[in-house]
């Protein structure tokens, strides 16, 4: 089946459906946004446009009907297209659904168990009415937890990915009446051909050796394989895991992480040139101008007090710190975990609508469902991500 290629942004279409369901604005703008990714969609399954002529063409376009579908800013009355085969499926609804799906279940679990905000209530009231059955939760969570469940422990044998970049997300979940803090590890994988996909996650009680080690045990049980380099920050435990998981695998220490570990060691006032020198260093993607560059550094301000500390801080970590050129095939955007943060950041916006998750099942259905959308629209991107 083709895939759709959204053409509004993510920011674009959160922004809608936060707002108020009584907002007709945003169901009419919604409503345009779904006919047409379903007729770009169409035209991609087709292999043509509108009256073009193509030996390419597979099937031809068959009108509409009409179908109901249901989000957060009301029910839309869409026009799903159709073609004369009769194979052609949108699957708009399946990537958006899951993820809504996702969302509602936690407000619906927070709502049933009386620990909902306002906002949640008020959201979960318009929706669904005031009388909400525990079967009809039940019955939502379950669908969900399978999707998410066969996804998450899905094969990896299929493919190699050289590259792999993790992180650590923090949310709260209400476990046992307390409000706790839970960590969830992700990784990225970039495959031999350069595109990226989400591996894998994992809930668990914090960030330490044992955690990462646990979380690399997981990916690799699902058959990863043919890794060369691992982007992270310096978190000890996650290193000393890396080391220990992956023996002749290289480590990317974080340069934007890095860099920020530098800069605290010296005072804010009167250093701007040595700022400025140690940040045109990151920018070389030759490593023996990127060395000499560093001895320089050091000789003109190793025996400044107040540059002493960050001029060992940057010898210590400068090699790990620039192993993508050396193991990463000079890919520059394999040199930080900039990547993950961007999704770390989408997946704290839409967590903040529920604050605190009722279960850690519940954090798992949202966070599951979140990153299999995300990992699906990186699949049918139009171009690879890194040059291989």
């Amino acid at each position: 089946m083709t895939q759709v290629h959204f053409t509004m942004t993510t920011e674009d279409i959160q922004s809608l459906i936060q707002q108020s369901v009584e907002n007709d604005v945003s169901k009419k703008i919604l409503t345009m946004v779904f006919n047409q990714l379903m007729e770009q969609e169409r035209s991609d399954y087709i292999n043509a446009n509108d009256y073009e002529r193509s030996e390419e063409r597979v099937s031809y376009r068959n009108g509409y009907y009409e179908r109901d579908f249901t989000t957060r800013v009301g029910t839309l009355e869409l026009k799903v297209p159709r073609t004369r085969d009769g194979k052609f499926s949108p699957s708009v609804f399946e990537r958006y659904q899951r993820n809504e799906k996702a969302l509602l279940a936690a407000m619906l679990e927070m709502y049933i168990s009386g620990v909902s905000t306002r906002k949640v209530t008020k959201i979960v009231e318009e929706l669904c009415g005031k009388k909400i059955s525990k079967s009809l939760v039940s019955t939502l969570t379950k669908e969900l937890d399978e999707t998410v469940a066969k996804w998450q422990y899905s094969s990896l044998k299929n493919e190699c990915y050289p590259y792999l970049m993790v992180d650590v997300i923090y949310f709260k979940v209400r476990e046992e009446e307390r409000v706790i803090s839970k960590s969830c590890h992700i990784a990225i994988g970039f495959s031999q051909e350069g595109n990226r996909k989400v591996l894998g996650f994992l809930i668990q009680n914090g960030e330490s050796e044992e955690s990462w080690s646990h979380f690399f045990e997981y990916l690799k049980t699902r058959n990863l394989q043919g890794v060369r380099m691992i982007t992270s920050d310096a978190h000890k435990g996650l290193v000393s895991s890396i080391k220990k998981s992956f023996t002749n695998v290289s480590w990317q220490r974080c340069q934007v992480h890095f860099l920020r570990n530098i800069f605290s060691s010296i005072p804010k006032k009167d250093s701007a040139a040595f700022r400025e020198q140690v940040k045109a260093l990151f920018k070389f993607t030759d490593i023996d101008t990127a060395r000499k560059t560093k001895e320089k550094i050091a000789e003109t301000y190793i025996d400044d007090r107040k540059y002493k500390t960050a001029c060992n801080i940057l010898d210590e970590g400068f090699e790990d710190a620039f192993q993508y050129i050396t193991s990463g095939g000079r890919n520059s955007r394999l040199r930080s975990t900039n990547l993950l943060e961007r999704l770390n950041e989408e997946l704290r916006r839409r967590e903040k609508i529920v604050r605190i998750f009722p279960n850690v099942s519940s954090a798992n259905r949202l966070i599951g469902a979140l990153l299999m959308d995300q990992s699906e629209q990186w699949e049918y991107a139009a171009r690879t991500y890194i040059k291989m």
